[in-house]
C-alpha cells in the first residue's frame, strides 16, 4: 500500500476533537505551537451536556453556548419516591448541545493557529526519521502520514492511540451510553405528564429496571433534551430502557431528532503517556467522574493538565515530564474520584440500596454540600459539622438503622 507523506514536521498531533483534544490543541496554539488536529467526520458523544458555571469561567466559554440552565435536580427512587434537590443561590447546571460546542471548541483552537484536518487514526509509525501518525480521510482512502515530535490521544474511551501505545489501556472497565435527543415537549403534546419534565430540572432515574448499575435520565436542552441511560451490563438493552422511560413519561410522541451511544470511561488509567511520544487526554485517559458520568469539565481540566506536560516535553526533549499531566490532574481531582468510585460502586448495586440513596438526597446538608462540591469542583472542607452529620447519616443507612422512605 502507498501511503503519502507530508514533508512538514508538527510539534503535536491532537487525535480526537472533543472538549479535551481541542482544548489542547488551543492551549499548544496560544503557545506558538504548530499543531494539527485530527477528527474524523460525524462524531457527536451521547452526553447530557451538563457543564458547571465554573467551566465558562475557567476555560473562557461564552454564555451563549448554553441552551438551558437547570436550577435543581430530581432524584427518582426504585418506588418512584422523588427528591428534588434545588441548587439555590450558589449557581446552576449550564446545559450544552455537544455538536455546537464542540465545534465552537475545535473552531476556537484553529482561530488560535491550529490546523484542522478530517480524518481516522489508523496507527503510529517510527522510524529514524521520528514519529508519524497514519490516517485516512476515507475508509477507502489513501494512507496519509505526517511527521510529528508527539502523539496526543484524545479520541475516546475505545482509544486507537492508547491501545496501541499505552499498557492496559485495553482492559479499561466502561459505562455503555445511549441517549435520544429529542424535542422538548410541548404543553399540547398527547399523552404528556407535565410533571414529568421541567426545561429547569434535571432528572436523574435510581432504577434497576431502567439501569441495573447505573442511572438513566432526562436533561433539558431548551428545544430539546436528552433522553438516556448507561450501564455497564452488555446484556441490557439500553434502547429498550429509553423507550420504557419515554412511553412511561409520555415523551415517546416527541419527535427524535438523533440517537448516539457510545462507552465511557469510570476510572483514570493509571499512565497516560508511553514515556517516550505518546500521551492521552479526556475519555481516553479515562477522566470521567465515577457515579455521575460527568465529563467535560474533567476532560477539559485533564487536556490543560496535558498541554501543560506537553509544552515541557517540547520545550526540553525529556519524555518525563509527560508524567506530570496525570499527577497534576489526580492531585486536584483523585480523592473526589474515589470517592464517587466507592459511591458508585455501594449505592448502585441494588434497587433496595438506590432507594436508601435518594431517601439520603433529600437532607439537607447532602444536597448543600453535593451543590457546592460540583460548583466548585473539588471537596467542601468549610463546614466540618455538616460533613459529621453525613458521616452518621451514611452510617445509619449502610447498617439499615435508618428507614429508606
Amino acid at each position: 500500500m502507498s501511503i503519502a507523506t507530508e514533508d512538514a514536521i508538527y510539534d503535536a498531533v491532537v487525535v480526537g476533537g472533543g472538549p479535551s483534544g481541542a482544548t489542547i490543541a488551543k492551549d499548544l496554539a496560544d503557545g506558538g505551537r504548530r499543531v494539527l488536529l485530527l477528527d474524523r467526520a460525524g462524531r457527536i458523544k451521547p452526553c447530557g451536556g451538563a457543564v458547571p458555571p465554573r467551566l465558562l469561567k475557567d476555560f473562557e466559554v461564552p454564555h451563549s453556548l448554553l441552551v438551558a440552565r437547570a436550577r435543581s435536580a430530581r432524584m427518582i427512587a426504585p418506588s418512584d419516591r422523588k427528591v428534588d434537590m434545588p441548587v439555590g443561590e450558589i449557581g446552576y447546571v449550564g446545559m450544552v448541545d455537544r455538536d455546537v460546542f464542540d465545534e465552537w471548541l475545535r473552531n476556537r483552537a484553529a482561530e488560535a493557529g491550529a490546523e484542522r484536518r478530517t480524518g481516522t487514526f489508523e496507527r503510529i509509525e517510527r522510524d529514524e526519521a521520528g514519529t508519524s501518525v497514519c490516517y485516512k480521510e476515507s475508509r477507502d482512502g489513501e494512507m496519509q502520514q505526517i511527521r510529528t515530535r508527539l502523539v496526543i490521544g484524545a479520541d475516546g474511551a475505545r482509544s486507537k492511540v492508547a491501545a496501541q501505545n499505552i499498557a492496559g489501556a485495553e482492559r479499561m472497565k466502561c459505562v455503555f451510553a445511549y441517549h435520544e435527543i429529542i424535542k422538548s415537549p410541548a404543553n399540547d403534546t398527547p399523552g404528556y405528564d407535565k410533571d414529568a419534565f421541567d426545561g429547569s430540572r434535571c432528572d436523574v432515574f435510581y432504577q434497576g429496571h431502567l439501569s441495573p448499575d447505573f442511572y438513566a435520565w432526562v436533561f433539558p436542552h431548551g428545544e430539546t433534551a436528552s433522553v438516556g441511560v448507561g450501564s455497564a451490563n452488555k446484556g441490557f438493552s439500553l434502547r429498550g430502557a429509553v423507550a420504557r422511560m419515554r412511553g412511561d413519561l409520555g415523551l415517546d410522541s416527541c419527535e427524535t431528532i438523533r440517537r448516539e451511544g457510545a462507552p465511557i470511561p469510570l476510572k483514570p488509567l493509571k499512565r497516560w503517556d508511553n514515556g517516550a511520544d505518546v500521551i492521552v487526554a479526556g475519555d481516553a485517559a479515562g477522566v470521567v467522574a465515577p457515579a455521575s458520568g460527568e465529563g467535560i469539565y474533567y476532560a477539559m481540566m485533564g487536556g490543560r493538565c496535558v498541554a501543560r506536560a506537553a509544552e515541557q516535553f517540547l520545550a526540553t526533549g525529556q519524555p518525563a515530564t509527560l508524567r506530570q499531566a496525570r499527577r497534576s490532574f489526580m492531585r486536584e481531582h483523585g480523592k473526589v474520584f474515589w470517592i464517587l468510585g466507592m459511591m458508585q460502586h455501594f449505592w448502585y448495586s441494588s434497587d433496595k440500596r438506590r432507594e436508601r440513596f435518594v431517601t439520603m438526597c433529600a437532607d439537607r446538608d447532602v444536597q448543600q454540600l453535593t451543590w457546592e462540591a460540583y460548583m466548585n469542583k473539588r471537596l467542601v472542607r468549610a463546614k466540618p459539622i455538616a460533613h459529621v452529620r453525613i458521616f452518621l447519616k451514611d452510617c445509619a443507612h449502610l447498617l439499615g438503622l435508618k428507614a429508606a422512605a
